[in-house]
């Protein structure tokens, strides 16, 4: 894992991730290894779908296979939205580094994430 000088990039591309967040902490987005490139996240929204239920999510940075907690069993109630991540926080994903997000349940709630792709 390295982390590329941003100062001489030549390329920023957007991009946007959307997923259903399940029990299994999955990567909404992902920094490969090598990749000679910085993310830098600008948003990410939780949305709970579920008409009855609330649901809690954990958002982690995970690095060199350590989770480090954003939000941990956060509760976000029904037909809510919660942005734990927005253009005021500076969060940056390094080679190998992906941001992850764990539900308590399945099937309640859903993620949007934007990031730039600096290299």
């Amino acid at each position: 894992m390295s982390n590329p000088n941003i100062v001489n990039m030549t390329s920023m591309y957007g991009n946007t991730g959307v997923q259903s967040v399940t029990t299994s902490a999955t990567a909404i987005a992902t920094n490969s290894s090598s990749s000679g490139k910085v993310y830098k996240v600008n948003m990410l929204s939780i949305n709970n779908i579920d008409g009855s239920n609330a649901a809690n999510v954990t958002v982690d940075l995970y690095r060199s296979s350590t989770a480090y907690n954003i939000t941990t069993n956060l509760t976000i109630n029904t037909n809510t939205a919660f942005t734990p991540i927005d253009k005021t926080l500076g969060l940056y994903l390094l080679e190998g580094d992906s941001l992850r997000l764990t539900a308590n349940a399945n099937s309640r709630l859903v993620a949007v994430c934007s990031w730039e792709e600096i290299s």
